[in-house]
């Protein structure tokens, strides 16, 4: 079973990037749709072209789907054109795996608002305030160790700049970030995230 090998290495770009689930647009809306005999459910690889996608994840679990399996998806750009990623879930249950292989690309990820589980990154990153608020007292940074398929999982790997934000999944749209810093100034969001920390920068006022 191919299902969630992924988890313990970034090298499956060069192995599994071909096959069926290249899908040839990369901007827009995609309804991701669980596929039990290949290892993504979603594989996107694109040269010298931007990527800006809303990666919509199943809304039920599918009958041929276990518990213990993920919703895989992977993105790679061969080039330095920005990828943008919106991770949007309606369904807390769908746990997800997401790889990006950005290259030389600046990276954007919005992650949704009950993201939980870990984040593998390279290089520095940045996070929006409305990440800080709802999202980060819930992620283990770069942290090897596999606690299983019951929580999310997100690797991404470039040599350009890496930023999350998050999706709200109240509001089924990306964080409006001029609320979520108001948020952050006046102390409403999370208590033990410090504006500082290791190789990463909490930028709290970044735009939407």
């Amino acid at each position: 079973m191919l299902k969630d090998q992924s988890i313990y290495s970034t090298s499956t770009y060069s192995t599994d990037k071909e096959g069926k689930h290249l899908f040839d647009s990369p901007c827009g809306s995609h309804k991701v749709v669980y596929d039990p005999n290949s290892n993504w459910d979603f594989c996107l690889d694109v040269v010298q072209r931007p990527i800006d996608l809303s990666l919509v994840l199943p809304h039920y679990r599918a009958r041929q789907q276990s518990t213990s399996t993920r919703i895989n998806m992977f993105v790679g750009s061969e080039s330095n054109a920005p990828v943008k990623l919106k991770v949007c879930r309606s369904f807390t249950r769908m746990k997800f795996y997401l790889e990006v292989h950005g290259s030389t690309s600046d990276v954007v990820v919005w992650l949704p608002s009950d993201f939980k589980g870990r984040i593998q990154h390279s290089g520095r990153a940045s996070f929006s305030s409305g990440f800080v608020n709802r999202i980060i007292q819930n992620v283990r940074f770069n942290d090897h160790s596999d606690d299983g398929f019951e929580e999310d999982c997100v690797v991404v790997s470039t040599t350009g700049h890496i930023t999350f934000k998050m999706w709200d999944v109240e509001t089924c749209s990306a964080e409006c970030a001029h609320k979520e810093v108001l948020r952050r100034v006046f102390g409403c969001g999370s208590k033990g995230a410090p504006e500082t920390t290791g190789p990463s920068d909490w930028d709290f006022l970044l735009d939407g």
